[in-house]
């Protein structure tokens, strides 16, 4: 897939994982939004789930990386199929081991898993110290995304790795 990133370069430059992925060709930032090609939008505020079945759309992934203040208001004015990434953790040494909070390319990584592409996705975590540390963290909800057919068997999936962390918020 080709990987495309909606780029405020609100951020700090040496932590961007963008910039880094557009550094060594494997992603190409746009500015504005008409410049962002159609394809499957990765948007935290999308109702629906990305699953296996979004492969459909064609080969065209887009990642937002805009600040939080923005991110709803930028998301939904780009053209795609908007999709939310279901439960994982971050490895990146900013948000490590919140659930959520993954950078760029942990981000796009996951999305490749999810639709089919480890091995693209192992390239991109490749330029990361912390990638392969992302790969363990998430091996078994990824595995389990990846082998579900649909938006709504990745909720179903989704919800027993939320239930479980109610479970261990309870016990503590």
């Amino acid at each position: 897939m080709d990987v495309h990133v909606r780029y405020e370069g609100d951020d700090d430059p040496e932590k961007c994982t963008a910039r880094k992925l557009a550094r060594f060709e494997m992603a190409e930032l746009h500015r504005s939004n008409r410049g962002t090609p159609y394809g499957v939008v990765l948007d935290p505020f999308a109702e629906r789930a990305l699953s296996p079945a979004d492969r459909a759309v064609g080969d065209v992934l887009v990642a937002l990386d805009v600040s939080w203040d923005t991110a709803e208001a930028e998301g939904v004015a780009l053209a795609g199929e908007h999709r939310a990434l279901p439960y994982l953790v971050a490895a990146n040494p900013v948000n490590f081991g919140r659930p959520f909070r993954l950078t760029t390319v942990e981000a796009v990584a996951a999305a490749l898993i999810i639709l089919g592409d480890r091995a693209h996705a192992e390239e991109l975590l490749s330029k990361f110290t912390w990638g392969e540390t992302f790969l363990e963290l998430n091996a078994e909800p990824l595995q389990r995304y990846a082998d579900c057919e649909d938006s709504a068997e990745i909720v179903a999936v989704q919800g027993e790795y939320l239930d479980r962390g109610d479970d261990e918020r309870a016990a503590e």
